[in-house]
């Protein structure tokens, strides 16, 4: 285990280390006696969290891999800087089902998973539990922050690829610190703040999804905002949350939970900073988000493979905007261009899955995913373009394009899944008349009651598929 008693804070002043070489500190410069995370309303300071998690490092066993499926944000952090502090990689699967799990375990020798929850579970491998409840002021005093190398594995985030096997995608140390940290530094920019201390942050999204992983628990752990501990979903969860924690807030969350908080009718306490990613979002919401918050929207474009990529404020400019020193180039593909993101914390040059349109390295608009191109009568739309015209008409609710693979006489028509209980078929395809080209407006409205939606609100194409099939009855759904 890492000797905490040997590492000292990063000195002010001195440069800031790289990607590759020298050392971050495990918790950004910030007073140990203020608050890092918000729990049933109390704070939890700097200082206990370093002790909880040097706690926990003493009971992991030596060269394991972690899983980390706790649930609690707190309970997370800790395992985290727990087996940063022990020199353990953190797996982040995509869920917690037990063929993932069981395939984690088969493919990594000695790989435990670290829990805060589920007494009574029979989980397939074997596991430590993370106890907030102990009393940390029982453990020792930190000598300090302790300092982690550059170089050092943080974590693996494992995204389910098309074999069904999740893909690993590594983060060093360093790579994830200089991504955060210019996260911190256009959020405290947006909110006209010196830096993001006080600022406390409540997200709706899972702690071991890149977003919810970077936007919530590293922007305070490195960015020096605290973050409330809890997930929640529905909206009056949501508003508990903000009401828990002092200002300035910022809510880090998707489109999918904004657009049902916003439609519930509930007062929202002042929120400083809305944060919303893992889908476009309308500049109707947006706008109708600051006005109802009073504060500013920020939406985050990114991806697992390179992280966070660009910001915009979308209630003003379909322009994104790229995080620190990372920037944008173009290079010929076999399907015409490809576009790839290089510097700042992007190690090596890599490629994104979506078309976009450069206005110089630093700023692009995003047309569409790369992968969700469709072709009807000869012409050529993205899904993404038409579900964001499908969302923004107003009484709907939430709403997807799906086109099926194949039809008997040939000619292949979109459908509009919708919830919208109070527009009918007609009226949703007059909208959208007015929004599409002809040959993409939908021959068919289908009304559902909820789309089945991941806890992130995405929505893939499998279980739209299987939606498909189970309302239209498509051999070819």
């Amino acid at each position: 285990m890492a000797d905490s008693h040997r590492h000292r804070p990063h000195a002010a002043g001195s440069p800031a280390p790289g990607l590759g070489s020298g050392a971050w500190p495990l918790l950004a410069p910030r007073a140990l006696d203020q608050p890092l995370a918000w729990r049933r309303g109390e704070a939890v300071s700097g200082a206990q969290f370093l002790r909880l998690a040097h706690a926990l490092a003493r009971r992991l066993p030596d060269g394991a891999a972690v899983v980390n499926l706790c649930q609690d944000r707190l309970a997370f952090a800790v395992a985290l800087a727990a087996a940063l502090l022990r020199g353990c990689d953190s797996l982040l699967p995509p869920n917690a089902r037990v063929d993932t799990l069981q395939a984690l375990g088969d493919q990594s020798g000695g790989v435990i998973a670290l829990v805060d929850s589920g007494a009574g579970v029979q989980w397939p491998l074997a596991h430590l539990g993370v106890d907030l409840t102990a009393d940390a002021s029982a453990q020792p005093q930190p000598d300090g922050v302790p300092l982690l190398p550059a170089v050092q594995p943080a974590a693996c985030l494992l995204t389910s690829g098309s074999t069904g096997a999740p893909q690993p995608h590594a983060k060093t140390w360093g790579m994830l610190n200089v991504n955060v940290r210019s996260e911190a530094r256009r959020m405290a920019d947006h909110l006209r703040l010196p830096s993001l201390e006080g600022l406390a942050i409540v997200a709706t999204v899972p702690p071991q999804h890149s977003y919810g992983f970077e936007s919530s628990v590293l922007l305070a752990m490195l960015g020096g905002a605290a973050f409330e501990c809890s997930r929640p979903f529905y909206p009056a969860d949501i508003v508990n949350a903000l009401e828990s924690v002092p200002a300035p807030r910022a809510l880090v969350t998707t489109p999918f939970h904004l657009k049902a908080l916003l439609t519930s009718g509930l007062a929202l306490p002042p929120t400083d900073l809305v944060v919303s990613a893992t889908a476009p979002l309308t500049p109707q919401l947006a706008r109708r988000t600051e006005a109802t918050t009073r504060g500013q929207l920020i939406e985050i474009y990114g991806c697992t493979e390179a992280g966070q990529v660009a910001t915009r404020r979308t209630a003003v400019t379909e322009t994104w905007h790229t995080f620190g020193e990372l920037r944008l180039h173009a290079r010929p593909g076999d399907g015409g261009e490809v576009y790839v993101a290089h510097g700042g914390h992007v190690a090596e040059p890599t490629d994104l899955s979506d078309i976009l349109r450069l206005a110089d390295p630093s700023h692009f608009e995003l047309l569409g995913r790369a992968n969700d191109l469709i072709h009807v009568a000869g012409r050529r739309s993205s899904l993404g373009h038409l579900n964001y015209h499908l969302n923004s008409i107003d009484g709907v609710e939430d709403g997807a394009f799906w086109l099926p693979d194949d039809v008997p006489d040939g000619v292949v028509r979109p459908v509009a899944f919708v919830v919208a209980p109070r527009l009918g078929a007609a009226q949703i395809i007059r909208a959208l008349r007015e929004r599409l080209e002809p040959v993409f407006v939908p021959r068919r409205v289908v009304h559902v009651p909820c789309l089945p939606r991941e806890a992130t609100g995405k929505l893939t194409a499998q279980s739209l598929r299987e939606l498909a099939r189970s309302l239209l009855g498509c051999a070819d759904a």
